[in-house]
């Protein structure tokens, strides 16, 4: 056992090096930003499998059923916490600054297309947040985890 507080040893950084070699990697957070795809890039990049957990629910139509329901639609949605953080977090502005965010966003796009899966947590059951990384032959968790965010893998204050 390891603890990783992110000031001696950063989480970024001991994910990269558990991740090289892997097969497999299975995240539980609240949420998922671009940028903490962009930071472990290459390492995610590798991997045969990646599954990812929204802890609560997000991108679930509210009572959701066989067919939707026909509404008047609204040009402006306002994003709620967890969907808005996928572009970045508040406290991910100085990475927001650089002008990269449309070429990593359709990076990270491109890599969800070919290796990761999605869900959400549609119930209101409180779920434990973690991260799992599968070897041949080990097997790596992290927990408790806030979210997959940049500022979570200690790369930003």
């Amino acid at each position: 056992m390891r603890i990783v507080d992110n000031t001696t040893t950063l989480l970024g950084d001991d994910m990269k090096r558990e991740l090289a070699g892997a097969s497999k990697c299975r995240i539980a957070a609240a949420c998922f930003s671009i940028y903490a795809f962009d930071a472990l890039k290459s390492e995610l990049g590798r991997l045969k499998e990646f599954e990812f957990i929204f802890t609560s629910p997000t991108f679930v139509p509210n009572g959701a059923v066989d067919r939707l329901k026909k509404e008047r639609r609204e040009f402006f949605i306002p994003l709620a916490r967890p969907e808005g953080a996928l572009s970045g977090s508040e406290f991910e502005i100085q990475l927001r600054n650089k002008m990269t965010q449309r070429a990593v966003a359709r990076e990270c796009a491109e890599w969800i297309r070919k290796r990761a899966r999605f869900k959400s947590n549609a119930t209101a059951a409180p779920m434990q947040q973690f991260a799992h990384i599968q070897k041949s032959g080990t097997e790596t968790a992290y927990m408790p985890l806030s979210g997959f965010t940049a500022v979570d893998l200690g790369y930003q204050r």
